[in-house]
């Protein structure tokens, strides 16, 4: 007996011609290159607009046929490569005569494209809403020629034309728009398109009532946007393409992105309100290679990872820490922990562990591994660290519970390529403020052109005395090490721990018993937009904080 297989997926032709066969209405949206047909099945649509206005603006040319129709198939290969589900070409009029189609025919065929769209122009065409009416149509029966052409061409028997009618563009009528669409549907068109640039449905519908079901019915409802989709459906349309609307909102959010980057001389009102680089990654695929590199390239792949510290109470906080730890108050709704878990998160570090203490129970945040150092009470940030022994090893940043960062501090963080780096910030509070301490010296001076990253000379540290020169930043509480930069922590932890007065040492200690063994630490230096919660009224400011963050962050 012959093994069990399961069905092989359906071709993308099958599918289109599914979508357009389909007793509901179906709808599809433009994509004009890799990147955004992605973006399009990610979004849950069955299907794509390869627009012929927005493969024209992606390439910088007009809707004239100024692009060639190889370029166009080119584009049309990556969108395809990217994508799984079907696609449907603006195909303008073809590129040209029946000869032309045929080619063309083959050649997206080739490239695993569903069907074409050709319109009753003639070529070079010009954009329907430029203009329509100065502009003449085909010859019907040189157009049934074009479409038979195509038709012969196919070897894919789904492979779909769809023949666009542009009578009510030009201005000629619903009566010749029936007459052209009839002739095509006869000369072998899978659906007709039936184009109108008012700015109500009426001549649309007008058309859909007439036509009656004779084929299947496509609209581009671009210019009579306001229309509730149930008309569309109520008039037995079966396929609605949304035409230009990803070039659009792409186009905006680039000009409000250079105009800004332009206008401030600088990245970091932006930063936050854009996608991070990561996620153009994920969109590249780049988490399928990465797979790739750690099944054929040995040593390759190895991911960072992160140790959280939340194990104190925070005793300054009186009675609002009295049934949660610190790490859980709430800010703006989320918890202080779940807010640093998200940052991780966006920036792909998913490997997080959180040493909890006080109150453990109460520690509820998902995708995280928690350990638990239960003489919390008794020991400090070191023994909470050495209760996270086994996660320090190969990539790994470790940080206070309490903070709160923009994106950009982790991200930058992420790029460093010392073994131990240090996130401090140049702005200091003032002398009698209880927030001065973990102040840094580095080679980074006060009057020195903004330096963006530095090397540390002493930390903060009971164990030994600090320089009499003025610190040049305060660590904020988060570090990354890499490879040996690991060693050093670990073989510091190790000597600390065999001291008696360990259970009083910090994070700094250790920072400052590595800088004694003569070990280079590189200091990212940042100038603000972070912040831990210490005090009462430091949650006020973390709410502030967390608001001027972008609504998908908060």
């Amino acid at each position: 007996m012959s093994a069990r297989t399961e069905n092989p997926p359906l071709r993308k032709t099958t599918r289109l011609r599914r979508l357009l066969d389909s007793p509901r209405t179906e709808f599809i949206l433009e994509a004009h290159n890799g990147l955004s047909a992605r973006i399009v099945e990610e979004a849950g649509f069955p299907g794509i607009w390869a627009s012929g206005l927005a493969l024209s603006a992606q390439f910088g040319v007009r809707d004239n046929n100024e692009a060639s129709w190889t370029q166009v198939v080119d584009m049309l290969e990556f969108m395809s490569d990217a994508t799984s589900i079907p696609i449907l070409l603006d195909g303008d009029t073809g590129y040209g005569n029946f000869n032309n189609l045929r080619r063309l025919v083959q050649k997206l065929e080739q490239r695993g494209i569903a069907g074409v769209c050709i319109e009753d122009k003639l070529f070079p065409k010009t954009n329907s809403f430029i203009d329509g009416e100065r502009q003449p149509l085909a010859e019907v029966e040189e157009f049934c020629g074009k479409i038979r052409a195509g038709k012969d061409a196919q070897t894919d028997p789904d492979f779909c034309i769809v023949a666009r009618v542009e009578a009510l563009i030009a201005g000629w009528g619903l009566d010749e728009a029936l007459r052209r669409a009839e002739a095509y549907r006869r000369a072998g068109a899978d659906a007709i398109l039936i184009h109108s640039k008012q700015s109500r449905p009426d001549e649309v519908l007008a058309f859909a009532e007439r036509w009656a079901g004779r084929a299947p019915l496509v609209i581009v409802p671009t210019k009579y946007y306001s229309t509730p989709t149930e008309v569309f459906r109520r008039a037995g349309v079966s396929l609605v393409i949304w035409a230009n609307h990803l070039i659009r909102a792409a186009a905006r959010a680039m000009q409000e992105a250079a105009r800004t980057i332009r206008e401030t001389e600088s990245l970091l009102e932006v930063e936050d309100r854009i996608v991070p680089v990561k996620e153009i990654f994920r969109l590249q695929g780049a988490e399928e290679l990465a797979e790739a590199e750690r099944r054929y390239l040995a040593g390759r792949g190895r991911d960072t990872r992160a140790v959280i510290l939340g194990a104190s109470r925070g005793e300054a906080l009186d009675g609002l820490t009295e049934s949660l730890p610190k790490v859980m108050l709430p800010v703006a709704g989320k918890p202080l922990l779940q807010r640093l878990v998200e940052t991780f998160k966006r920036q792909q570090v998913n490997d997080l562990t959180v040493v909890t203490g006080y109150r453990a129970d109460r520690v509820q945040v998902g995708g995280v591994r928690r350990v638990e150092n239960p003489d919390y009470d008794e020991h400090g940030e070191l023994a909470s660290l050495a209760c996270a022994a086994d996660a320090l090893r190969d990539d790994v940043i470790v940080t206070y519970g309490d903070l709160l960062i923009r994106g950009y501090i982790l991200d930058d963080l992420l790029d460093a390529d010392a073994p131990l780096t240090l996130v401090a910030d140049t702005r200091l509070p003032p002398r009698d403020d209880p927030q001065w301490r973990d102040l840094l010296w580095c080679t980074a001076r006060p009057e020195t052109p903004w330096p963006g990253r530095a090397r540390a000379v002493a930390i903060q540290s009971r164990l030994h005395e600090s320089p009499s020169e003025p610190p040049a930043a305060r660590w904020i509480g988060m570090l990354r090490a890499r490879g040996a930069g690991v060693t050093w922590l670990v073989e510091s932890l190790g000597r600390l721990r065999r001291r008696t007065d360990f259970a009083r040492l910090g994070l700094p200690d250790l920072l400052a018993c590595v800088l004694a063994e003569g070990h280079p630490v590189e200091v990212q230096l940042i100038h603000g937009h972070w912040m831990d919660v210490n005090r009462a009224e430091d949650l006020l400011r973390a709410a502030d904080f967390a608001r001027d963050l972008p609504a998908e962050w908060r």
